[in-house]
């Protein structure tokens, strides 16, 4: 059952080490990243926080992103890689899941799926940062076009799926690949690799915050995970669903989240 973040016990609070959380839609609203959000980032550094952001978003962003913000370093692509950005040493750490020869093999059969499927879907197109993208295929069925519906988004991934490949929906993509690798797998990785954590030791020392199915994984292995808001667009479509959700949408839920997290209990006036 999700519950209320508000209700987020005040005894677990200060055992959260880490906070994960999806970029489009739960740091977002309507595609932009209110300033709150850098606030509520630099509020949770400040308590000792780690951040990584957890996006389906293309390796030219998150290249931006792990230098720009302050990140402790990001997973992208639905998994294919993190990037963690050392400022000290001005070096950055690129960590894929697949070699560059099997991603340039994987190309190939991603452009004859993209064929197939701009052909069999009408209305949806190629996403627009797919040009910044090593490993996937991005189609867009409600950013830059108008929205479909879940019905046509499904012939999407089932193109996806016919041909072999994985395939995820997010708040806005259908996103497609090839290789046994999702948003948790990678995680565990930049876990044991730059934060020298297994990551099963310290899940309950973790909270992560989306909004879509393709966070799906991610609700299911964390038990302080949080939904935003608008989550409740996709209740009953996810195999897993967050335990809490708050009561604003997008990056104004994610802010909420932060403010709940760092707040204290009252004293006891004896």
């Amino acid at each position: 059952m999700t519950l209320p973040f508000s209700q987020f016990p005040g005894a677990l609070k200060a055992d959260i080490r880490f906070v994960l959380t999806d970029i489009d839609d739960t740091l977002t609203n309507n595609g932009r990243l209110p300033a709150v959000i850098f606030t509520a980032m630099e509020r949770l550094k400040k308590a000792g926080k780690r951040i990584v952001p957890i996006t389906g978003r293309p390796a030219g962003w998150c290249d931006h992103i792990a230098r720009m913000w302050p990140i402790d370093g990001l997973v992208g692509e639905n998994g294919a890689f993190y990037f963690s950005y050392d400022g000290s040493r001005k070096k950055m750490l690129r960590r894929y899941w697949k070699s560059e020869k099997d991603r340039k093999n994987d190309r190939k059969k991603l452009d004859k799926i993209k064929r197939e499927i701009l052909k069999i879907v009408p209305g949806c197109a190629v996403a627009s940062d797919q040009a910044y993208r090593e490993a996937d295929l991005a189609i867009d069925y409600c950013e830059d076009v108008p929205p479909l519906s879940m019905k046509e988004t499904e012939k999407i991934v089932k193109c996806f799926v016919e041909s072999g490949a994985r395939a995820k929906i997010s708040s806005i993509h259908v996103n497609g690949w090839f290789g046994d690798y999702d948003k948790l797998s990678m995680t565990r990785l930049l876990f044991e690799e730059v934060f020298n954590e297994p990551l099963e030791s310290v899940k309950h020392q973790v909270i992560f915050t989306g909004d879509s199915p393709n966070d799906a994984p991610m609700f299911g292995y964390f038990p302080n995970s949080v939904g935003v808001a608008n989550v409740i667009h996709f209740k009953g479509k996810m195999p897993h669903e967050p335990a809490w959700v708050t009561v604003k949408e997008g990056g104004f839920g994610f802010a909420e989240m932060v403010e709940t997290l760092l707040s204290h209990p009252p004293s006891r006036v004896v």
